[in-house]
């Protein structure tokens, strides 16, 4: 399955008609995480990886590694946490002026400039790292964004840490945990 067949990029086509009515428009996922380029156990580093994938192009393809494009490496002692959106400065800009005014750009095929527009769809990433990206806290009772003050969490008395004891479904995600039996 294609992603351009899922719910979310057809909820985003009839939001934006005049986006979706061009063929040429190109849609973009960003996927980050951290790693310790030196192992576990070996100095403190962090490295943070920026790709951006375009969905775009056939199933076969848009998620080969030839068609990914590292777009910024994130160095650093330790997690860029509340530094990250000075990191991603730069590439909101970018991504602002892609959907806000367009780029000209050569298109081969055709063998004429165009202005090209883009979006960014959604980013793949973990929680953690989600928290990082959107400026949300994903530790205690609202760890969760969608579900906010109605979720089904209580604090467990020994340790302090939010605890979400049912299997819940919600229209746009599903919490997965213990059910009560």
């Amino acid at each position: 399955m294609h992603p351009s067949d899922g719910e979310a990029w057809k909820h985003f086509n009839s939001v934006h008609p005049y986006f979706s009515d061009e063929s040429r428009k190109v849609c973009i996922g960003l996927c980050t995480d951290g790693f310790n380029p030196f192992g576990s156990f070996a100095a403190p580093y962090s490295c943070w990886p920026v790709i951006l994938i375009v969905y775009n192009l056939p199933p076969g393809i848009c998620m080969r590694p030839e068609f990914m494009f590292l777009s910024m490496v994130i160095p650093g002692l330790s997690s860029p946490v509340r530094n990250i959106d000075v990191y991603f400065r730069s590439l909101i800009d970018e991504l602002a002026q892609l959907w806000f005014f367009e780029a000209l750009t050569y298109d081969i095929s055709r063998k004429k400039n165009f202005l090209m527009r883009a979006a960014l769809m959604w980013t793949i990433n973990d929680f953690p790292t989600y928290g990082m990206l959107s400026g949300w806290s994903t530790h205690g009772k609202l760890a969760c964004l969608y579900c906010m003050e109605n979720n089904k969490a209580l604090t467990l008395t020994n340790r302090g840490k939010a605890f979400f004891f049912t299997v819940t479904v919600v229209s746009c995600h599903i919490i997965t945990s213990i059910e009560r039996t």
